[in-house]
């Protein structure tokens, strides 16, 4: 069996969107979901890219995806990777594939000097939890997240 990493191209746009799909589903977040093919290709594939991808391949067919962006981190003066998406299919898991896609991201950061990696990872997933923290990830319990979206945005801009 073998596995290869490798950039996504705009013709991964529909795979890329049934990723996310499927792993909404696994997060019971299916009803979030409302990303389309055209905004896969307009924002990883467009002339000015801010979010990127990486698709894993097991024996040539696609089996997961790493999605991720660039973060600063004012604090050390450096770049880092936010890691937005990490899916494998459920019928591979176990196999080492989203621990490539870790590494290959960890190798990212230190090729370019990158401060942090760093992702969100859902308080009950703890086969998650446990597999992140044996990557040597630390969880950050002492940051909240805040978020602001829809009409709340809307009247914030609007002040």
């Amino acid at each position: 069996m073998s596995l290869n990493i490798r950039p996504a191209i705009r013709e991964d746009a529909a795979l890329i969107l049934r990723f996310i799909k499927d792993l909404a589903a696994y997060e019971k977040l299916s009803h979030e979901v409302r990303a389309s093919e055209a905004d896969i290709v307009r924002d990883l594939f467009g002339p000015k890219p801010k979010v990127f991808c990486d698709i894993a391949e097991w024996d040539g067919a696609p089996v997961g995806f790493a999605l991720w962006f660039y973060t600063y981190s004012t604090f050390q003066g450096r770049h880092g990777i936010w890691l937005e998406d990490l899916f494998v299919d459920p019928s591979l898991r176990g196999k080492g594939i989203g621990k490539a896609l870790l590494v290959h991201l960890a190798q990212r950061c230190g090729n370019e000097k990158l401060g942090r990696f760093e992702w969100w990872v859902l308080d009950w997933n703890e086969p998650s939890i446990k597999f992140y923290l044996s990557q040597g990830g630390v969880l950050q319990d002492a940051w909240t997240k805040v978020r602001i979206e829809g009409e709340a945005l809307s009247k914030l801009g609007a002040a």
